[in-house]
């Protein structure tokens, strides 16, 4: 039995429904949502001896439901938020991966105080995604710095992971279509080639609201598109892929509340 001390009174366990994975989240701070769960299946683990690093990762969602999907590689999750990095390491704990998983703090924009370069196999990363004065800002200033750029910015991000990455090291991202073009150049600046994209629909006739992008570090041009992802089915229920990627294929049970986008 997963040690239920690790939990405080205002926070939440939720089964990531993966080999009896579990998360710890604050409902008043973040919690994760269906985008962070693409990424860690889009992102793949081939090797046990792989070091993936997952930048701005919260309650550390992308890592460990990573190593609960693939059971080997060893990861790094870090954010600039304390008390993040704090509660994600309790549910490192609470899964007991911490021979394999390990949450740091750290400003990613002082990456070369922490790393050094050509590190990492693979980067994941769901950075925020609204520039810094865009939109309304969130009460709460976890929510600011998960959904809008005032801790890092996209070219931040992508800097570091040019620095990070191995050589053909992979750079794994989520993020909104409207940014492609400055993902795209950023990476080129970095020499990160964009390889892969896929575009992700709330449903079939809808226009595409996240888009999947695997750069590889020194990779030579070619980009291949997969196949789109639509979220929903005509009747509001989750489609075929989506409940693969869920581990729940031919169950059309509801998801749990943290599936939804925040």
């Amino acid at each position: 039995m997963k040690d239920s001390t690790l939990v405080r009174s205002n926070e939440r366990v939720d089964d990531l429904e993966r080999n009896g994975y579990q998360l710890i989240q604050n409902p008043e701070v973040f919690c994760f949502g269906i985008d962070a769960i693409l990424l860690a299946h889009f992102a793949k683990v081939s090797s046990a001896k792989q070091k993936i690093l997952d930048i701005g990762t919260g309650t550390g969602i992308i890592p460990i439901v990573m190593h609960a999907i693939y059971q080997k590689g060893n990861f790094t999750g870090i954010d600039i938020q304390e008390e993040m990095i704090e509660m994600a390491s309790r549910s490192v704990l609470l899964n007991e991966i911490q021979e394999n998983v390990t949450m740091k703090v750290m400003d990613v924009k002082a990456y070369k105080s922490y790393f050094n370069a050509g590190h990492f196999d693979i980067i994941t990363c769901n950075p925020p995604y609204m520039k810094g004065h865009a939109g309304l800002k969130n009460e709460h200033p976890s929510k600011t710095i998960a959904r809008h750029e005032v801790a890092c910015t996209l070219e931040d991000i992508i800097e570091a992971a040019g620095y990070m990455l191995k050589y053909g090291g992979k750079l794994c991202m989520i993020h909104r279509p409207h940014r492609l073009v400055d993902i795209f150049t950023s990476m080129r600046q970095n020499k990160i080639e964009p390889k892969v994209m896929r575009m992700v629909y709330p449903k079939l006739g809808k226009a595409p609201t996240m888009v999947l992008v695997e750069g590889v570090k020194n990779g030579n041009p070619e980009l291949r598109v997969q196949p789109p992802l639509f979220v929903y089915n005509e009747d509001g229920t989750y489609t075929e892929d989506i409940l693969e990627i869920y581990g729940k294929k031919g169950r059309r049970e509801n998801l749990s509340p943290t599936d939804t986008q925040e």
